[in-house]
């Protein structure tokens, strides 16, 4: 059998600083790829639906995300919405579901 000299062994198992760095650096990579392609697009997406919701106007034409269109008919302050899908149909809404807003009114003087 062949054995491995004690100082041989001791030689091959004493690592720098630079070469342990080294194995975290592509871990580093692979978060900064992650952060700038997947969760920076994200946040400015949540940023602009928060945005939206929040400029809610009465007589806004909206879509909300389980597909049903209607026009803003009041905007409570417990983050409702009343929203009319019919003539004298009107449903509540939570603001964060709206999906999208079609036709924006103009604010009144």
């Amino acid at each position: 059998m062949f054995f491995a000299s004690p100082a041989y062994a001791q030689a091959a198992g004493g690592g720098d600083l630079v070469s342990s760095l080294g194995g975290f650096v592509p871990i580093l990579l692979i978060f900064a790829i992650m952060y700038v392609l997947m969760i920076r697009p994200q946040q400015k997406k949540v940023k602009e639906h928060r945005q939206m919701v929040e400029a809610l106007r009465r007589g806004d034409q909206v879509v909300t995300q389980g597909g049903i269109i209607g026009k803003v008919t009041k905007v409570m302050d417990n983050g409702e919405v009343e929203v009319e899908i019919a003539k004298d149909v009107k449903i509540r809404v939570i603001q964060s579901t709206i999906a999208q807003v079609l036709n924006k009114t103009e604010p009144g003087a």
